[in-house]
C-alpha cells in the first residue's frame, strides 16, 4: 500500500514538472522595440576645378589721326599720327627733336624719346608712327612726351612756295612744313650769344614788311653750308630761302638753305 502511494506521488511530481515546462514554453507577443542606429552617410564633395578659359584679346586698333583731326584736337589731347622724318636736331639725353611731314601736313616733335641707336635710323624720308600729346608754345603746335615706331614707307617733301602768303592768316596753315620764300631782302643778323657758335637771328623783308627767321644751331650747326652762307650775307642782298615754317609769336622759319634770288 505504501508502495502504491509512493508511486502515485512520484507520478504527480512528474506531471507537475511537465506542466511547469509547458508554461515556460508559452510566449506572450509583447511589442518589440527595435532602435536602429542611424547610418552615417558622409558625402564626399566632388571637386570640380574648371580650367580657366584663356581669352586672348586682340590689341585695340590704333586710331591714327589725319592732320585735320590733329589741328582740331584740344591741347593736351593724346594724339597718334603717321608721318615722315624730314630733318632732326641733334640727339641728346635719349631725346630727339624732329621736323616731320606727310602728304597732308607737318608735325614738330619736341624732344621725342629716342635711343642713340634709333636716332641714327631717323634719316630724311623715314616713316614713323608717333604717339604723344598735342601742345603749344608761343603759337607753335607740337607733339611732346612722344614715343615712336618705324614703319615701312618713304616720303621726302619738296619745299612749298608760300611767299604770297606772307602777312596773311593763311600762312599758319602750312606750319612746320618745308617751305620756300622767294625774293626776300636780307636786312640784318644777330647771334644768340653775341657771337658765332649758336643760333643766328635773321631779319628779312618783303614788300616793306620785316620777318624774323632763324638759323637753328641744333638743326644746322656752324660747319654747315647754310650757317656759313647766312654769315656771309650783307644788308640789301636779295635771296631765296628754304626752311621749316616754325612759329614763334609769328612766322619764325628755321632756315635750311639760302641762295641768291633767281
Amino acid at each position: 500500500m505504501k508502495k502504491i502511494i509512493a508511486m502515485l506521488m512520484a507520478l504527480t511530481l512528474v506531471f507537475a514538472f511537465a506542466a511547469c515546462q509547458g508554461e515556460t514554453a508559452v510566449t506572450t507577443d509583447d511589442a518589440v522595440t527595435t532602435t536602429e542606429a542611424p547610418v552615417e552617410t558622409t558625402e564626399v564633395p566632388v571637386e570640380t576645378t574648371e580650367a580657366p578659359v584663356e581669352t586672348t584679346e586682340a590689341p585695340a586698333e590704333v586710331k591714327v589721326m589725319t592732320y585735320e583731326e590733329f589741328v582740331a584736337a584740344d591741347l593736351d589731347t593724346e594724339v597718334t599720327v603717321e608721318t615722315y622724318i624730314q630733318a632732326t636736331q641733334s640727339w641728346w639725353d635719349n631725346k630727339i627733336t624732329a621736323y616731320t611731314q606727310n602728304e597732308e601736313g607737318a608735325y614738330f616733335l619736341y624732344e621725342m624719346a629716342c635711343s642713340e641707336e634709333d636716332a641714327a635710323k631717323l634719316v630724311p624720308g623715314t616713316k614713323i608712327r608717333v604717339t604723344g600729346f598735342k601742345a603749344e608754345w608761343s603759337g607753335e603746335l607740337e607733339i611732346v612726351d612722344a614715343t615712336f615706331e618705324i614703319l615701312e614707307g618713304n616720303f621726302v617733301a619738296e619745299p612749298t612756295d608760300v611767299t604770297a602768303l606772307l602777312g596773311t592768316d593763311e600762312l599758319i596753315a602750312h606750319q612746320n612744313k618745308l617751305v620756300s620764300f622767294k625774293g626776300m631782302t636780307f636786312e640784318s643778323l644777330e647771334y644768340k650769344n653775341g657771337e658765332p657758335g649758336d643760333d643766328i637771328y635773321v631779319t628779312v623783308s618783303k614788300d616793306g614788311n620785316n620777318y624774323s627767321f632763324c638759323v637753328e644751331y641744333y638743326l644746322t650747326g656752324t660747319d654747315t653750308d647754310v650757317y656759313k652762307a647766312v654769315q656771309a650775307l650783307t644788308a640789301g642782298d636779295v635771296v631765296d630761302i628754304d626752311g621749316f615754317l616754325y612759329w614763334y609769336e609769328g612766322v619764325n622759319t628755321h632756315i635750311t638753305a639760302v641762295a641768291a634770288a633767281q
